[in-house]
């Protein structure tokens, strides 16, 4: 239903190829993060507050409004390519306006798997390497089986995270409960 992607070219093009009603989102933090990277460290604390209003508006039309207003300010004589990457991300960044506050914190990074995938790979990373295919499944299975002992329970925001997919994608959401 969503998927969150990083700046991977392609990627995006890719799930909807196979997944064609996927609502696809560029992660908010790695825009972030990318944009901050143009910034000098005099610079930073300002601009990391200027680019609040890019995406906690409260629609998109706010959010193109803010982008606009981001654009005529000091900021794009001192660093144009942030509001190039940020027009750029547009398309992949509206679909995070959908949701309420509650609903964005779940939906607005890939650090949650990033930080699994990075604990799966510092577990085959040790080990080096595996006599056979199903020696390197168990391992991962079992490095699964241990993160997920953490996971006890829902985010407080699962609630209403859950009503509003359920109204933006019916059956589908549904189906999956």
């Amino acid at each position: 239903m969503i998927a969150i992607v990083d700046r991977l070219t392609g990627f995006p093009e890719a799930i909807n190829a196979v997944f064609p009603l996927t609502q696809v989102q560029t992660c908010v933090v790695h825009l972030l993060r990318n944009s901050l990277t143009y910034v000098s460290r005099k610079d930073l604390k300002t601009m990391a507050g200027a680019l609040k209003s890019l995406y906690r508006a409260a629609n998109a039309e706010v959010a193109e409004a803010a982008l606009n207003a981001f654009e005529d300010g000091p900021w794009e004589r001192k660093f144009p390519a942030i509001v190039g990457a940020w027009r750029r991300q547009r398309p992949q960044v509206n679909p995070f306006f959908a949701y309420p506050p509650e609903v964005r914190k779940m939906v607005y990074t890939t650090n949650q798997i990033e930080a699994l995938n990075s604990k799966l790979r510092r577990a085959v990373r040790t080990r080096g390497h595996f006599p056979s295919d199903d020696a390197a499944l168990k391992l991962i299975w079992l490095q699964l089986r241990e993160v997920t002992k953490d996971w006890k329970m829902p985010s407080r925001e699962w609630q209403v995270a859950r009503a509003q997919f359920t109204r933006l994608f019916g059956d589908r959401f549904d189906r999956m409960n």
